[in-house]
């Protein structure tokens, strides 16, 4: 069997870029060349500040948004506040105006109904001014009538003819 040989063949020499140590050393160098000479860092450094820069203008770009936000979402609720009292006071305003407007209906019923019960009171009293007048009137014809009628029947020639004249003398003195 064959035994697995590690490291070079005896016997057989290795070539010097087949050593992985000088690759190393190859890369080792052209890194160390590419700092010096081509200015990797300073590039390096500048990429990594513009990447800083443009973060910086975005926090300050959030920043700012933020701040306007802010403002914004003070003025919204400052608006709604005020919206708020406005309404409770266009709310308390109408709730005057409608106790106002009941009061003052409510006084004005109380006085159409005092002013009607007057003239129901008033055309009351005519009515009963009228009946007693009526009744006067029919008591007067009544009496009139039993008067002629008593008169009629008890009165003499001569008691009426003294009657007659003493009505005369009597109607001068009133119509004076």
């Amino acid at each position: 069997m064959e035994q697995a040989i590690d490291g070079p063949l005896p016997g057989v020499e290795e070539a010097f870029y087949e050593d992985p140590t000088f690759w190393v050393l190859i890369s080792f160098t052209f890194f160390i060349v590419g700092l010096v000479f081509l200015k990797l860092p300073a590039m390096i450094a500048r990429v990594l500040d513009e990447r800083s820069e443009g973060i910086a203008s975005q926090v300050d770009e959030a920043r700012k948004l933020r701040e306007e936000a802010q403002t914004l979402l003070a003025s919204y609720e400052r608006q709604q506040r005020d919206a708020i009292g406005e309404a409770q006071e266009i709310l308390d305003h109408a709730k005057v105006e409608a106790e106002r407007a009941t009061a003052d209906a409510k006084v004005a019923l109380e006085e159409t109904i005092a002013r009607r019960e007057a003239m129901a009171q008033d055309k009351i009293t005519r009515a009963e001014a009228a009946a007693v007048k009526e009744v006067r009137d029919v008591a007067v014809e009544v009496a009139v009538a039993a008067a002629r009628i008593l008169v009629a029947e008890n009165l003499h020639a001569e008691q009426a003819d003294a009657l007659v004249d003493k009505s005369i003398a009597e109607l001068g003195q009133h119509l004076n």
